[in-house]
């Protein structure tokens, strides 16, 4: 049974137990305390936290997820890896613990041909917390399963909690027996290999109120409410169901592992056993290819981008330790090109918009193998120079700090260094590598930590709320002034009572007008003006927790006390030109999904001053018609001047109504709603312009990709709109004039001109090939024999690195093989030049090899280079001495070959 049939028969099957289907969300998922979504109840957590209500009472979903915290354990376990697909069914307040049981009882024992997975009911084993009486009496008395089939197991396996205070509870995990080829008898608590575990109940009916560590924590009591979250690993299932040893196996990543295999030319699982364990280490490499290529797919898809810090530094990893591993099968080409479009035509079965965003994902990732190819080639000459100073002086080890160095900064791997030291004759100080890694990965865990807030210590803030009731009105729906009491104060992150002109604080009034900054819409400004005559300005107002409004300010002049009272004013300007992108943000999604259909929801905005931008899900790209339909609808209705409207009301009304919730958002049981005339209705608590005449005009700049299946239009309101419509209009009566024709003439003949240009480069492209060629046909004539070796060196003057290599290689096959022979050609590119050296095979047998001959040469123009026995490359960054480079690998040459 395929993956995509797994997944579609999960959703089916919850789908008519009256579960509401649940897209994945993100795995960028918006959480301070996670770079990727890890878990498919990630996106339910506010729920299961009581910080918003419930949509559904049950639902389900296959959720998108990566866990990176054990990347070096990818391919050495059969149970460790980075992206997978976590099937969830969850309820909330619903079903309990019968509920549970029996449903995923009933869905993986029903035959295949009901709809089922089909599994052998006499080979699951499910595990309960040790004190979990009513979980286990359910799986004996109501499932059927023998008592000794039923496992008891502690807080570590079979309770579960968030890490936080919150909610928790045990647990029920199922496992299916592989029978006596994977391991030892005796069930789960024997052996998690053999028995292999694919589903895990999670009972939520206690809410915690310390916790220490996994296994140590603080009961407060029950919960108000008890829930269900499961998740089911689809790759665990599509192991079992696909009759394979492990999930690099599934028909969703193995075909990518074929492809590595082939391209290296290695035989997968020749030399291994049943067991991971027992895996041969280009076993464990290919692995480990597979899966970081489907990884970085999904990534990108989702909109990362390498980088060096965050989720980038994640992908940039992932991406390079697969290129990494490719190289040690034996691969040196490029392997992306070969291995991406792979994973897409397995993974694009479930998640169709990796096709339509498919040339910015293979851009993106085929961009950062050839920086990390030109890393390889910097790292190579940098440790070149490490071992050769170590050999100066003696030593036999390359120092730790010397590895560390080259992996840190330079991105070096240390799989590389160890293996390129060895062939050298030196060893690498792996102890104090070790060391200096383990302290990067302290510093790096114990700044997370500090970063962290979504549960982190909001005290001071609970203090400042208690002083003002647990709530600040607010006033700014209606007036952009407001009379206001002082009610609390903080300097660098602790409460004081007063503060003197220029200290940064944070102000807590009773009653405010000013916005924090929420639901895409920025913050407000102003000015606090007191009655003792200090003035604040207001630069941010954020919402740490629940009805509290704190205002980042500067204390302009005078000082500033708790207590006084206070006059707030908002910058009239400001907030009025960030109502009218509020406004405009809704009327653009009305539009966009009159034209796209009800899938096109919103993603995520920001609303600023004069422009805003709009995410929303789509499987592709906008064409233009549609963005200028979409234009066209709502400056149309502006001119309507239809009236903006606010009103208070229940969920259901809202729902009565027709107006949008967007999953995710923050909605209480009253909400507010607001509607543009009878056209668009959402939920929202921003502000907004009173009319649609105020916003003036709409300007759509365009729409990208900026993650699978979303796309985002950015656009201008009011006066920004129409200075940019004006500078457009200079800008085009400068090209008219350019090349003499009308406006709308100005696309043909722009791209008339273009196709000229490219026809012209062509044209010079084919000319310098064959003066290349011709020049190269005289070159060989002047070809000496050094010690028995033909040696042809030549500088090609101004030549960039392409021209060179061409160069070379073309004299190398009209030398033939005759006789040993050695070429090297130099050549100057803006300034910079470059060497390229290349081998035949009898100079290779003679132990002369590019790699060392290129290296001598590029040291002589004061750089570095490297690369294989038959060609080698480098540069550096003196022109001048490029005779010297010529002469410099001649003389080796002869060493060499006498």
């Amino acid at each position: 049974m395929e993956t995509a049939e797994i997944r579609r028969r999960w959703l089916d099957f919850f789908s008519g137990r009256g579960h509401t289907v649940v897209p994945s969300a993100s795995l960028l998922l918006d959480d301070p305390n996670l770079l990727f979504v890890n878990a498919g109840m990630v996106p339910f957590k506010p729920y299961f936290l009581g910080q918003e209500t419930p949509l559904w009472d049950r639902a389900t979903s296959v959720q998108k997820c990566v866990r990176t915290g054990d990347i070096e354990e990818v391919g050495k376990t059969s149970r460790h890896g980075t992206f997978f697909q976590m099937n969830g069914n969850f309820s909330f307040g619903d079903y309990f613990k019968e509920g549970a049981i029996t449903l995923a009882w009933e869905l993986v024992t029903s035959p295949q041909d009901q709809g089922g997975y089909g599994l052998d009911p006499e080979l699951i084993w499910p595990t309960v917390y040790v004190d979990d009486d009513e979980a286990f009496a359910i799986w004996h008395e109501q499932v059927g399963l023998p008592v000794e089939r039923i496992t008891r197991r502690g807080k570590l396996d079979n309770y579960w909690h968030m890490g936080v205070p919150g909610p928790g509870g045990p647990c029920s995990e199922i496992y299916l027996d592989r029978g006596p080829e994977y391991g030892r008898e005796g069930g789960p608590a024997v052996d998690e290999d053999r028995y292999l575990e694919f589903w895990n109940l999670v009972f939520m009916q206690e809410e915690l109120s310390a916790v220490r560590a996994k296994d140590d924590f603080d009961v407060a009591g029950p919960l108000p409410q008890r829930n269900i979250d499961t998740g089911m690993g689809l790759e665990r299932m599509a192991t079992l169901l696909q009759g394979v040893d492990n999930l690099y196996e599934i028909d969703e990543v193995y075909p990518v592992l074929e492809r590595a295999a082939a391209l290296a030319g290695k035989r997968y699982g020749v030399s291994s056993g049943h067991m991971v364990s027992e895996s041969h280490p280009d076993d464990v490499r290919l692995r480990v290819v597979a899966d970081h290529v489907r990884s970085s797919l999904m990534l990108i898809g989702d909109g990362v981008t390498p980088g060096n810090e965050g989720r980038g530094y994640v992908l940039r990893r992932m991406l390079r330790r697969a290129i990494r591993s490719m190289r040690l099968l034996g691969y040196e080409d490029p392997c992306l090109p070969e291995l991406l479009p792979v994973s897409l035509e397995r993974m694009e079965k479930s998640y169709p918009e990796l096709s339509s965003d498919w040339d910015r994902i293979s851009q993106t990732a085929y961009a950062e193998e050839e920086a990390f190819r030109r890393t390889l080639t910097a790292g190579t000459t940098i440790l070149d120079t490490a071992v050769a100073r170590t050999k100066e002086g003696g030593g036999q080890v390359l120092g730790g700090a010397q590895a560390f160095a080259l992996h840190d900064t330079y991105g070096f791997p240390i799989d590389l260094t160890l293996e390129m030291a060895a062939e050298q004759g030196l060893e690498v100080d792996r102890e104090g590598f070790t060391r200096l890694m383990q302290e990067q990965r302290d510093r790096a865990k114990a700044d997370a930590k500090a970063k962290k807030s979504a549960h982190g210590d909001t005290s001071v803030y609970r203090a400042l709320s208690d002083g003002v009731g647990g709530r600040v009105e607010f006033t700014g729906y209606h007036e952009v002034t407001s009379e206001a009491r002082i009610a609390g104060m903080l300097l660098d992150g602790a409460p004081v009572s007063s503060a003197s002109a220029g200290q940064d604080v944070e102000l807590v009034l009773d009653r405010t007008p000013f916005y924090a900054e929420g639901g895409g819409q920025l913050a407000d400004g102003g000015l606090v003006r007191l009655a003792g005559g200090a003035l604040v300005e207001v630069r941010d107002v954020q919402s740490p927790i629940s009805g509290l409004v704190v205002h980042k300010a500067t204390v302009v002049s005078g000082e500033v006390g708790v207590g006084e009272q206070a006059h707030a004013e908002v910058d009239i300007e400001r907030r009025r030109s960030i109502s009218r992108a509020h406004t405009a943000t809704h009327m653009v999604h009305k539009a966009i999904r009159e034209a796209l259909g009800d899938t096109a929801t919103q993603a995520g905005s920001e609303n600023s001053p004069g422009r805003f931008r709009f995410d929303f899900h789509a499987s592709s790209a906008l064409p233009m018609s549609v963005l200028t339909d979409v234009e066209s609808r709502v400056n149309a209705l502006l001119l309507d001047d239809l009236s903006v409207s606010a009103e208070v009301m229940t969920q259901q009304q809202a729902r009565d109504a027709g107006a949008m919730a967007l999953f995710g958002e923050k909605y209480g049981d009253a909400v507010r709603v607001v509607s543009v005339g009878d056209w668009a209705r959402e939920l929202c608590g921003g502000t907004h312009a009173e009319r649609t005449t105020q916003l003036g005009l709409v300007t759509l700049l365009g729409e990208s990709s900026i993650g699978s299946g979303v796309r985002r239009v950015e656009a201008l309101v009011g006066n920004d709109a129409f200075s940019f419509l004006a500078r457009e209009r200079a800008i085009v009566g400068q090209l008219t004039e350019l090349v003499k024709g009308r406006p709308e003439e100005l696309p043909e003949r722009v791209g008339g001109l273009l196709a000229r240009l490219k026809e012209a480069e062509r044209d010079l492209e084919r000319l310098r090939t064959e003066q290349l060629q011709a020049a190269a046909g005289s070159l060989t004539d002047r070809a000496r024999d050094v010690g028995g070796v033909t040696f042809l060196g030549h500088d090609a003057g101004e030549a960039d690195a392409g021209d060179v290599r061409t160069m070379v290689l073309d004299l190398r096959g009209r030398l033939g093989n005759d006789r040993p022979s050695v070429v090297a050609v130099t050549g100057v590119a803006k300034g910079r030049p470059v060497v390229v050296v290349a081998t035949n095979e009898g100079a290779r047998g003679r132990g002369i090899t590019a790699g060392e001959l290129v290296r001598i040469a590029a040291g002589t123009l004061g750089g570095g280079g490297g690369g294989k026995d038959d060609i080698a490359q480098g540069g550096g960054q003196d022109p001048t001495k490029v005779g010297e480079a010529l002469a410099a690998v001649e003389w080796r040459v002869g060493e060499l070959a006498g």
